[in-house]
């Protein structure tokens, strides 16, 4: 069983930076694609940012020049670093994993606030 835990979230003003973490257990190797969600309230959860176990990335529009994931696979840690912030970005962000991109993961953590104030 895979279990992910987010750190990292908290308040920052507009323009500042996050680095959100999320602690991998449950699997020993890097062959599963993870990747971080978020979801504002109101809205539907989205896609932010993934990576697959070839180290490619892939980035919603909203955030691309902004975020950058990546992921220590001796750690089994996946990290998103958030600069330039925007009010828009508040959320509950997830981390996720499952052995495939672009699907809806099979395994997800319980999340970890983000908010930024203009």
């Amino acid at each position: 069983q895979v279990q992910l835990v987010e750190s990292g979230g908290g308040s920052v003003q507009a323009g500042g930076s996050l680095r959100l973490s999320c602690a991998a257990s449950g699997y020993t190797d890097s062959s599963y694609c993870m990747g971080w969600f978020r979801q504002a309230p109101g809205k539907e959860r989205e896609g932010v940012a993934d990576i697959g176990s070839d180290g490619r990335t892939s980035y919603a529009d909203s955030v691309k020049g902004r975020f950058t994931i990546s992921k220590d696979n001796a750690k089994n840690t996946l990290y998103l670093q958030m600069n330039s912030l925007k009010p828009e970005d508040t959320a509950i962000y997830y981390c996720a994993a499952d052995l495939f991109c672009h699907v809806v993961p099979d395994y997800w953590g319980q999340g970890t606030q983000v908010t930024v104030s203009s």
